[in-house]
């Protein structure tokens, strides 16, 4: 399993804050942490500051990359945000994201192609978001295409079905996971993640809900998340799961977790 760690996030209020203050220790900490935890990519979003993202975004990717060689996950839809990131960036980076939309494709992809990004797919495109999993699938398979013809190799892809929260309507996570399964169907190479914390929201005992829900789409194909890494829980079980569908033969990941007391009692 791909995990992209979510913490340093402009739309988590702490972290906002921390932003806004130029807390470089908190931010340092919280990323030393998520690499600790398992996250192989960090994800980075300044978002929240929407006249001054490329300036925030631009420190961020600084400040993180003095104390993990990760790499990191660009999180943003401005194509200036992104290039002035990408040029600071140590390594191969990951943009967050592309979709199907017209606009949108057209002043990312060039981006994706020149620096040989890995690149997150959002299934939406000029329409909006998908109701259905076949809307959704017949845009991954639309952004699949696009990719493939504009050269951009199907392993560096990680689509997402975008998650929604079930407490708007119960049958949000069954669509997600027929998606999933739909791509996985599909065996391009691609990869498939998700902002797995999008199914619980609005629901009391959240936690409970996103490690149910990863182990479903697990089984269905997913082999990446945007997730806490710091969830011990939750991490644990993505390492079980990964044994019982024989991603780690022999339990080979998990026996080393468990001696160096990673798991969760």
């Amino acid at each position: 399993m791909i995990i992209i760690g979510e913490l340093i996030n402009s739309t988590r209020k702490v972290m906002r804050e921390a932003m806004k203050e130029g807390n470089v220790d908190y931010i340092q900490d919280i990323a030393k942490k998520q690499d600790e935890g398992g996250a192989d990519y960090i994800d980075v979003n300044a978002g929240a500051f929407v006249q001054q993202e490329t300036k925030y975004l631009l420190w961020l990717v600084e400040k993180v990359q003095e104390v993990v060689d990760k790499p990191l996950t660009l999180d943003s839809p401005s194509p200036e945000a992104l290039e002035a990131a990408i040029k600071t960036h140590r390594g191969t980076p990951m943009i967050n994201s592309i979709t199907a939309e017209k606009e949108r494709y057209g002043k990312i992809m060039p981006l994706v192609r020149e620096y040989n990004a890995k690149v997150i797919g959002l299934c939406m495109d000029d329409k909006g978001m998908p109701e259905t999993a076949e809307e959704r699938l017949n845009i991954a398979e639309k952004l699949l295409n696009d990719l493939d013809r504009d050269g951009v190799p199907l392993e560096n892809v990680f689509l997402d079905p975008l998650i929604k929260p079930i407490a708007v309507n119960g049958e949000y996570g069954m669509q997600a996971l027929d998606t999933i399964e739909g791509i996985t169907r599909l065996g391009t190479g691609a990869h498939i993640t998700c902002g797995l914390s999008n199914i619980s929201y609005g629901l009391p005992s959240r936690a409970l809900l996103n490690q149910a829900f990863i182990v479903l789409a697990m089984g269905r194909g997913l082999d990446s998340a945007i997730i806490d890494p710091l969830d011990n829980n939750l991490v644990s079980l993505v390492l079980a799961a990964e044994v019982l569908l024989n991603r780690d033969p022999y339990g080979t990941n998990y026996i080393k977790a468990s001696r160096e007391g990673k798991l969760a009692k």
